[in-house]
Order: C-alpha cells, then structure tokens, then sequence
C-alpha cells in the first residue's frame, strides 16, 4: 500500500507558476513509478507526466511539454510538478499516482492522491 497526499494547488494567473507536490508514505517511495494526472470539470482524467523509478525517464503529454517539468526526490518520498506558463486550459484537479511500472495510462495506476485544485485565470 501506498498513500499519496498532494499539495501546491491554487489560484494563478495565466503565465504564472506552480508547484505541486505528493507526499508518499507507506510501502518502499522508490520501488514506484509515478505520473501526474488532471480532470477538468466534465472531462475525463487525462495523463499530464510520469517519472521511472530511477527518476531519469520522464514522460509529457504534448499539451504540457516544455511548460511543466516532473521530479522526485526519493530521500524525502515526494514527487513534484513544476508547472511554468500557465494557461486556462490547464485548470482541473490535479492528482498523483503509483504503480510499479512507468505508464501514461489512468488505468494502470494502482495507488491515487487526493487531489489538488489548480485554477489558471485569464
């Protein structure tokens, strides 16, 4: 088992930055891949980005590419999302997740935070 708890959410205005984080506790942080994922008011839950085990595969969706950057810290258990040039389109929640594997589907994460709100004004 692993629990995720995310942080960082809020209001910013378009361009702005974020920073999100999770916070994993439990079974080994280091044994776990781990992506970032959004939903927007009635859409469906989407990849945003993913980091392997060995935290030097990292893995976009398109729409985020160049703008938000994955990282982790295995020493502290948390994994981060740098989220630069913001736009409205980005607004949703947004959540961590676990697997043993790295992966860019919703449906293979086994372990899910939360959530955290991110709302990008115009």
């Amino acid at each position: 088992q692993v629990q995720l708890v995310e942080s960082g959410g809020g209001l910013v205005q378009a361009g702005g930055s974020l920073r999100l984080s999770c916070a994993a506790s439990g079974r080994s942080f280091s044994d776990y891949a781990l992506g970032w994922f959004r939903q927007a008011p009635g859409k469906e839950r989407e990849f945003v980005a993913a980091i392997a085990q060995n935290g030097i595969s990292k893995y976009y969706a398109v729409s985020v590419n160049g703008r938000f950057t994955i990282s982790r810290d295995n020493a502290k258990t948390t994994v981060y999302l740098q989220m630069n040039s913001l736009k409205p389109e980005d607004t949703a929640v947004y959540y961590c997740a676990a697997r043993l594997r790295v992966s860019s589907a919703v449906r293979d994460y086994d372990y899910w935070g939360q959530g955290t709100q991110v709302t990008v004004s115009s």
